[in-house]
């Protein structure tokens, strides 16, 4: 059994572009008109021209046509294009609900509360503090309330603006927390999103507890505090008056983000001028608003305090770096205005051993008020979800809502729009037609393929499935999408996170078995990344093992084997630089050498060619327009033949 090959050099690459749409469209009509002329042969009078057994056929097949439009009429996926924006909750909105906390908390210590938007959860979702900033309020989460609340129980630690407590007393406020919660459920996560001064708070409870099993989501620690420009605001605010807070505005802007750049998001949505400069008037009249309440959040006196906190939490933190072993994701912007956070993310990712990290280039310091972050689906995209000691890949997996799917179908339309795909399966009675009308309702179901170059195949294949009748292909991808064996050239993980959203598990017995118990759609090739980094020549060739285990394992649940085959990468590209040109070239040789010892080996044992699992990065010239075939066999039956 094989991974699903290195097609991270294509699908991996985000390039929004819409074009395309047109062949799908034509594709989902063929499969609709179709499916109603299935439905008009079935006609009760030619049912009582059959046979007892034919009736029943017949009855049956009526009823996969009647669930085949269901499938269209309530598939979600089914039109990107009509999938709206995520709405979320607006800055104005924000600074509202900031100021009905301090009038209801008032004075008194720090204090944790849920949020009312969190809704229910399931019984067993994992708990999840919210450590805040230095603005205290416990609402920087406030745009995922809705969305984390769905798959975490969520508490949120608010510290009134008056309160003096010191950073050790909240790093033993949480900890108090996180071991009563821990007694309780010992086999569960607990999940700690810290930002910026809570990111120091996390890390030392992290580091006092060794035994608790922490998940640590770190936004623009505050670790760096000794290189941020805000250590020289510390004499400032000493000898400012209190009337004369002129560090409001900036802090405000900190807040907001840039007005501008927001204008030319709200462009490329396809807002019209008008609306955007009436967006932009609100936004800068309702900026002045803001002042007072931001006045209220962080006046002079506790500013100064909680600066004074920043400078013992960053050394603190950083004093017990050695000691915190846990499981982190650290989120940090590019263009943070506070700390140098993408150096620091840099620092703390060497540090961290159990650490990975994520750029967000164009955010500011405040991330998870911006638009265009949601963390629920940067949680899931770096596999960081789950509810016992250890990730499950099939049972912790949440697939990808409508929104997430968008986007998604947005950064591969230019794939869509290169290769034109074309989808042909076979029916139960061997008929070939345009669509998918002959791929199994249920599963579990197995597909079983060769890999083009790059795996180039892979994103139309996927895409369209979910499109056209809303199944989700679960495939067996190579380690290298989920770990490394070193550090080094090879792409970041996080490089892969669209993988990972759209349901691959690495490569193992295990998740094969999951899988298919579960009644999953799952993609299987068997080449793995020796076919998909073929040479010149090998185009369709079969790199597969002498010995393939996976008819037994779908045999074991009686899975329906799809066989399907992809034509058209010699009209969509022409291989000029393979990885025989090369490995003669010294540099590149070296090159290709220190790739293929940062991934994870496979097949170590086996022999052939398909044991050569050098990675390389083929020279290819495009020769555009293409178009792919993809065609899908009739679907082999395994129940009952376990032998």
């Amino acid at each position: 059994m094989a991974a699903t090959g290195p097609s991270l050099f294509v699908a991996s690459t985000l390039v929004t572009s819409m074009a395309g749409n047109s062949g799908r469209n034509r594709c989902l009509s063929s499969f609709r008109a179709m499916a109603v002329s299935a439905d008009q042969k079935s006609s009760p009078a030619t049912v009582s021209t059959r046979s007892t057994e034919n009736g029943r056929w017949l009855e049956e097949k009526n009823r996969k046509g009647r669930k085949e439009e269901e499938e269209l009429t309530s598939n979600i996926y089914s039109n990107p294009q009509e999938i709206t924006d995520e709405k979320g909750k607006t800055l104005r909105e924000y600074f509202q609900e900031c100021k009905d906390l301090m009038i209801q908390s008032k004075a008194g210590p720090p204090r944790w509360f849920t949020p009312l938007e969190c809704g229910s959860h399931a019984p067993d979702s994992p708990l999840l503090l919210f450590l805040p900033g230095i603005d205290g309020m416990g609402l920087g989460l406030f745009k995922h309330h809705h969305k984390l609340g769905k798959i975490f129980e969520i508490w949120c630690l608010h510290i009134p603006v008056s309160d003096k407590t010191s950073f050790t007393d909240l790093v033993k406020l949480v900890e108090r927390t996180v071991r009563s919660k821990y007694k309780r459920s010992p086999d569960r996560p607990i999940y700690i999103v810290g930002e910026s001064l809570g990111a120091c708070i996390a890390l030392d409870v992290a580091a006092r507890n060794p035994d608790v099993d922490l998940v640590l989501i770190l936004a623009n620690p505050a670790t760096s505090f000794s290189r941020s420009q805000l250590q020289s605001l510390i004499p400032v605010l000493q000898v400012m008056p209190d009337q004369l807070s002129l560090y409001l505005p900036y802090m405000l802007n900190l807040v907001s983000g840039d007005p501008l750049r927001m204008a030319f998001e709200n462009a490329a949505k396809g807002l019209m001028p008008h609306q955007i400069v009436g967006e932009l008037t609100q936004d800068l009249v309702a900026m002045s608003s803001y002042l007072s309440v931001l006045a209220d959040m962080l006046p002079r006196e506790t500013l100064l305090w909680k600066l004074q906190m920043l400078k013992s939490a960053s050394s603190s933190a950083n004093s017990h770096l050695h000691a915190v072993k846990n499981q982190a994701l650290l989120l940090c912007s590019g263009k943070d205005q506070l700390f140098p956070s993408e150096e620091e993310a840099q620092r703390l990712y060497h540090m961290l051993p159990k650490c990975e990290k994520r750029v967000f280039e164009e955010s500011g310091h405040f991330l998870f008020l911006e638009d265009g972050f949601d963390l629920v689906t940067a949680i899931k995209g770096a596999s960081f979800y789950r509810h016992g000691k250890y990730l499950d890949y099939v049972s912790d997996y949440i697939p990808p809502t409508p929104y997430e799917f968008k986007k998604i179908y947005e950064s591969n339309g230019w794939v869509l729009a290169v290769t034109s795909p074309v989808m042909l399966s076979t029916l139960e009675d061997g008929k070939v037609v345009r669509g998918l009308a002959g791929i199994p309702s249920e599963g579990p179901v197995l597909y079983v393929g060769y890999h083009m170059l790059l795996g180039f195949e892979l994103a139309p294949l996927v895409l369209q499935f979910l499109m056209e009748r809303n199944i989700l292909l679960r495939g067996i991808a190579h380690p290298m999408m989920f770990t490394r064996a070193k550090e080094g050239r090879m792409l970041d993980l996080g490089s892969f996170d669209t993988y990972r959203l759209m349901g691959a598990v690495p490569v193992s017995g295990s998740n094969f078995y999951k899988l298919l118990s579960s009644k999953s759609h799952v993609l299987l090739y068997p080449g793995g990344v020796r076919e998909a980094l073929h040479r010149k020549g090998e185009e369709y060739k079969l790199f597969w093992p002498e010995q393939s285990e996976f008819v037994r394992m779908a045999s074991r649940f009686g899975a329906k084997i799809v066989p399907f085959g992809v034509v058209g990468e010699d009209d969509v590209g022409e291989l000029v630089f393979d990885y025989n040109d090369q490995m003669q070239i010294p540099s590149l040789r070296t090159f290709i050498k220190e790739l293929t010892e940062e991934v994870v080996h496979l097949r170590i044992d086996a022999s052939g060619e398909v044991s050569n699992q050098d990675v390389y990065l083929p020279g290819v010239v495009p020769k555009l327009p293409g178009r792919f075939y993809y065609y899908f066999g009739k679907p082999i039956e395994t129940k009952g033949k376990k032998s």
